[in-house]
């Protein structure tokens, strides 16, 4: 007796990626051509829904433009000053003609590491301690509300508490006045 041939699931297809469209401004998009067809402001992009907790949040509407934008200018500064760009000097090497000084820190990260910082103290003065740490986890080091909860309530709570935080942040950095 023959098996029945079962439907296959396309090797592309993760449990961690959906795909969802996102309106961006379009980059070719000019003031002087304004009101032509061929000329729009905006377009849709594909995106990966599921790639962190603020773009899925952001999918789905629970937060607006300005509190992604902080949200993603965070997560950008929390990369910059992370892991593999900060290091010890290591004396034991010997310096090779040509070759400029290795720099443990650089400036980038400095700058970043001073924008975090009057985050912090922003947040800080707005919310407390808990603030900055919520927002280091879900939009800095992308975990997700799920991973940090167990019961609908505590999610809705923390979901509310993320979107008052962010606006903190989209004031601080001039995204949003309210």
């Amino acid at each position: 007796m023959a098996k029945a041939a079962t439907k296959r699931k396309p090797e592309f297809v993760s449990q961690h990626i959906e795909i969802g469209m996102a309106n961006i401004e379009n980059p070719n998009w000019s003031r002087d051509h304004d009101g032509v067809k061929t000329n729009v402001r905006y377009v849709q992009q594909p995106i990966n829904i599921r790639e962190s907790a603020i773009t899925t949040l952001a999918a789905k509407g629970v937060i607006d433009e300005a509190q992604t934008a902080a949200a993603d200018r965070f997560r950008a500064l929390w990369e910059r000053m992370g892991g593999a760009g900060a290091g010890a000097l290591d004396y034991s090497r010997e310096p090779v003609d040509g070759g400029g000084i290795s720099e443990p820190i650089t400036v980038r990260q400095l700058e970043a590491g001073f924008e975090l910082r009057s985050a912090r103290d922003a947040l800080l003065k707005a919310h407390g301690e808990y603030a900055y740490r919520l927002v280091g986890y879900i939009a800095g080091q992308g975990m997700s509300i799920h991973e940090l909860t167990e019961t609908r309530r505590q999610r809705d709570t923390m979901t509310d508490n993320l979107r008052s935080y962010l606006d903190v942040l989209a004031i601080l950095w001039k995204f949003s006045t309210r």
